[in-house]
Formats: C-alpha cells, structure tokens, sequence
C-alpha cells in the first residue's frame, strides 16, 4: 500500500460517493467501500489459498481465498485484480471472469475493527506457481475444490469471514470450477462498471 492509495467509497445501492485514504477506511466504523475477492484456480481445478501477512491491520495470519483488494478510483475491476495477483501472489492471470457481481459484506474483529466492503467475486485461472510477497502473504496452498468446500461449509476449516460468506454462493454455481458460467459485467454496481 502506498501512503496515498485511496479506495472507492458506495453507498448501499453501490454508486460511487468519493474516496478515502486506504489507511484510513478500517477501524471501529469502517464505511462501506468497493473491494474484490479473486478464487485463483489451476488447469486440475484446485484453488489457491493463501493465509494473510502477520502484520495486517484486519485479519492477520488468516487463512482466506487467493487474492483480495481494491480497486483504485477509476480502475476496472478486472485489472484491479490482475495487478493485486501479480503484487500479492507473483500470479499472470490468465482468464478474469466475474462470478458473484453484487457480494457484500460486514465482518468484525475481535478487536472491533470492521470490515465493511461491496466485493464482487472473481475466477482467475492460472498456469504457474504462486511466488507470495511477504508484505502481503504468509503462505499459500492448493487445495482440492471439494476437499475446500466441504471443510469451510462444514466448519472443519478456519476461514476469513468473507470467504465463509461467498463460498455457499459459489457452490450454487456448480461442481467444477473450472465450467462455472460468467456472470455479466452489467449486475456489476455501478461505481464497478
């Protein structure tokens, strides 16, 4: 993150009101703002998985799916989450497709940090290895989509808060990753399009 890196804020319709300080959008009243989550999956249809930095201000050291952040203003979501991949994750992506256009949620620390964010989901299909930055990753694994689904529904797999959220969802979408049908850009809200 750099010191002057904003983030989209939305109202709950998700039209774009302005921008804030991404420093400065997470604490005890978080608002809502415009974010991405990103499922990274190989050609076996496994996802990767990465567990969040020690030193994140939200969640730290947590499990959660690939690759999440935001867009920066004016920024398409698409190559948002094409530059977080190759930042966070040393990932080219290859396919970007939208799954979930309007997944939103609220989730709060321990601490009473909130996280309040507007957060389309995203299908990214890669062919390499992941090379994490430190600044951003812990570690990351592969994981069998079934193995991964059934432990987060089950309650066998701790998971981020929000990837508990978006995976029932993404189960509606079929068995295999890998021939879930793109969502249309145009359910996507409207400070995304």
């Amino acid at each position: 993150m750099t010191p002057d890196e904003h983030v989209v804020l939305v109202d709950t319709e998700g039209n774009a009101i302005g921008t804030a300080a991404k420093a400065t959008v997470h604490g005890l009243d978080t608002p809502l703002h415009l974010a991405f989550s990103s499922y990274v999956f190989d050609e076996q249809g496994r996802v990767l998985l990465s567990r969040r930095a020690l030193h994140k201000i939200t969640w730290p050291g947590v499990w959660t799916n690939s690759c999440c952040g935001h867009p920066l203003p004016g920024e398409p979501l698409p190559e948002a989450v094409t530059r977080r991949l190759s930042h966070e994750l040393g990932l080219a992506a290859g396919q970007v497709d939208l799954l979930l256009p309007r997944f939103s949620y609220r989730a709060v620390m321990d601490n009473g940090t909130v996280e309040r964010e507007l957060c389309p989901v995203y299908r990214v299909l890669v062919t390499s290895e992941a090379a994490p930055n430190p600044d951003e990753v812990d570690d990351v694994r592969w994981m069998p989509w079934k193995e991964f689904t059934d432990g987060v529904i089950g309650d066998r797999l701790p998971i981020s808060p929000w990837c508990r959220e978006q995976v029932p969802q993404l189960v509606e979408l079929g068995a295999d990753p890998l021939t879930w049908r793109a969502a249309d850009p145009a359910d996507l809200p409207p400070a995304a399009r």
